[in-house]
Formats: C-alpha cells, structure tokens, sequence
C-alpha cells in the first residue's frame, strides 16, 4: 500500500525491481492477466479478486486517460500562475488511478458526486478538456458557462464539485435513495478525502444509507494529507474503510488502476445485490499541495513526493504493466503521449481565447426547467432574468 511506499522512501529503502521489460513488436498480446494487491476487508468474508485482466484495447485507454489528466492538471497549474485562473483551484495529479479505474467499473447511467478536487472525475465521466479548461478560466464555453470554476463542475450523472466539506456525504446518499425508489438499478459513487471523513454528517449519511440499504458506495481517497495535516495527527483511527461500522468495508491500493477498478467493481456488484452500502478506501497521494496557495512541502520533505513519483506512480505502474506483459510498446506509448499533449495544448488555447459569459446570464440556469423569471440584483434596481 501507499503508506508502505512512503516509508520506503523516508527510510531510504531501494524500490523493488519492476521486472523485465519486453522490446518494441509489431504485434502485442490481446490481454494479459497480472497479480495485484490483496484487499484488507472489514465485515466481509471475501473481497475482490487477486489477479485482473487487463486487455489491450483498456489498457490504451487507461493509459491515455491517465496522462490527459496528468497534462490537464499541469496546464491548469500553469494557467493559474498567468492569471487566467482564479480563485480557488484543487489539483488531483498523482491520484488518476482512482478516477480512472473507478469509471473503468461502473455503468454510464450510474451516478458520481465528489469534492472540489474534481478534475479528474469530470474528465473521466465524458467532459472535454475544453470544457474543464474554459470552465476553470471562466469561460462562456465551460461545462458550468464559467460560473462554477474550480469547485462548481457538473455534467450528465455527475453532480461535482461541493465547496463545503463532506457535503457531498449526505447528497451522494440522497442520489442513492432517488436510485432505490426510481428501482432503477443504478448506484452512486460518493467520494471524499481523508479530511472530510471526520465530518460528522459522514457519520449521518452512513446510518441512513445503511438503515434503507442504499444502492451507495462511499469511497475516502485518503492522499494522507488533509490540508496541511498528515492523516494520523487529525484522525484517532486512520483505518477510514472501518469508519461505517456497520458497513462493510475494503481497503484499496489507490495507486494501481487494476486495484482500483476491481475493487469498485465489487462494491457496484454489491450494492446492485441489494445488500446495502460499502465503504472503499482508496490509499492514493496527491503531487501538488492542497490548492495553489499550498506549496506542499512545508509539511512534507520534498523527497516524499519525489519518491512516491518515482516508485508509484500511478501512469508509470500501469506503463511497466503493459509493456512487461506484451500488450503495447515504449515507442507506440510515446506517440500516446504526444497525442495527449496536442489535445490539451489545443484546450488550453481555447480555455484562454473564448468569451466570457456577459453579465446579463448571471443569474441564468438557477433551475433546470422552469419557465424565465426575475431575480432582483444587489439593489432593487438592478432587475436580471433566469432562464433554464
């Protein structure tokens, strides 16, 4: 797990080899199957397997998506630095084997809200790089017409992007419930991080979710800061996938996309049964500091980062993957990389080029269908109109 990888690193340890790696062919192998790491489970006799297949065909995709949200998160980076962006801006790199490997296990007609470290989720649940571009730069053309930013970011079946911490808890049990009573076999993903498991309204969506058996998976990616603090100095237990009590509970190598994608696989399984919730935790870790105010590294030495960079990351664990097990080449990988480059270089020019929504939409999709009215200003002067 992650925890073990970072005291690998503080301790000096040399990394395990990470085997032999295959030279470029013509022809690669359809799929392959590989080892992963055991799940530790809380009030379950059996948990997801310990070996997964891993296609040709998904491993590419995988792999593309990871890097598109790599890049997407370093131009954001940059955008902010120039001003283009503003206000609050939460990164999600070095944690792109959850969000990929938790799409990767769920239907598309299944429901995900999370918290304002969203990037990741929006893109991987059918946003464009252009739409998250011009939404964080507070453009006409972004998914919330540049006035969500950051935090506020919504698409079909994906419900952001909550500023309030943990808010997302009880709405994701909310969503499970209308779920339930529609009986329309669908579940809901809810994440939080590790901060936002001492939230006492967690505590409150998890007595109802279990008490009416919701089809709702709540998921801690535990990037084992919260702000500023390490995990163990805010939390008196740090085993957050016990933290349901009385739901059942996995606990995940966040850093590896088969881990994650299998272990979300059988909680979507689980709930779908009619069995109730499940508690994921996701152990992942996140390269950039809190938000852009946050160094980062006033907190934790810059070898920690460089080291979990360099023994887990995600992208990385996933390219020796394919590669060793003969289902794509260094070179074929490469030009994966460059294409990924162009698509969001591209967004970025449109993110910092495109209008910004003129004053008068202000206070437009206040509701998603209801017919135009009026909405008074910050005098009774000023007289703007919403429409749906």
């Amino acid at each position: 797990l992650l925890a073990a990888a970072v005291s690998r690193v503080r301790s000096g340890a040399a990394p395990k080899p990470a085997g032999s790696m295959l030279g470029a062919s013509c022809s690669y192998s359809k799929d392959a199957t590989f080892e992963i790491k055991r799940c530790d489970l809380y009030r379950l006799e059996e948990g997801p397997p310990a070996t997964a297949l891993l296609t040709r065909e998904d491993g590419l995709r995988y792999y593309r998506t990871m890097r598109a949200i790599r890049r997407l998160e370093a131009r954001a980076d940059q955008l902010y630095k120039q001003k283009f962006i503003r206000g609050f801006c939460h990164l999600c790199d070095g944690q792109e084997a959850c969000c990929v490997g938790l799409e990767a296990a769920i239907r598309r007609g299944d429901h995900v809200i999370t918290s304002y470290r969203a990037h990741g989720l929006c893109y991987t649940r059918g946003l464009s790089a252009r739409a998250i571009l011009a939404e964080l730069t507070g453009r006409r053309a972004g998914c919330a017409k540049g006035k969500g930013g950051s935090m506020h970011m919504y698409c079909e079946r994906f419900y952001g992007g909550n500023g309030i911490v943990g808010a997302q808890g009880p709405l994701g049990a909310g969503i499970a419930l209308a779920c339930k009573y529609q009986g329309s076999g669908e579940i809901c993903l809810t994440l939080y991080g590790d901060g936002a498991a001492n939230q006492g309204q967690l505590a409150e969506a998890y007595n109802m979710a279990a008490l009416w058996k919701l089809p709702c998976v709540f998921i801690c990616e535990n990037n084992l800061y919260g702000m500023g603090t390490a995990a163990e100095r805010a939390a008196a237990s740090t085993d957050y996938y016990t933290r349901g009590h009385f739901i059942p509970g996995l606990r995940v190598d966040g850093m590896d996309v088969l881990c994650v994608r299998e272990a979300a696989r059988f909680a979507a399984d689980y709930c779908r049964a009619g069995r109730g919730p499940l508690v994921l935790e996701l152990q992942t870790y996140r390269y950039h500091g809190h938000s852009m105010s946050d160094p980062g590294v006033s907190y934790r030495a810059r070898e920690e980062v460089q080291g979990v960079r360099r023994k887990s990351d995600p992208i990385m664990l996933l390219r020796d993957k394919m590669v060793s097990g003969g289902l794509a080449g260094a070179e074929e990988l490469k030009d994966v990389d460059a294409e990924v480059r162009k698509e969001i270089d591209d967004a970025a020019q449109f993110a910092t080029t495109e209008p910004e929504p003129p004053l008068e939409e202000l206070a437009h999709h206040i509701y998603s269908d209801h017919p135009p009215f009026e909405v008074r200003g910050t005098n009774p002067w000023i007289k703007l109109k919403s429409v749906s």
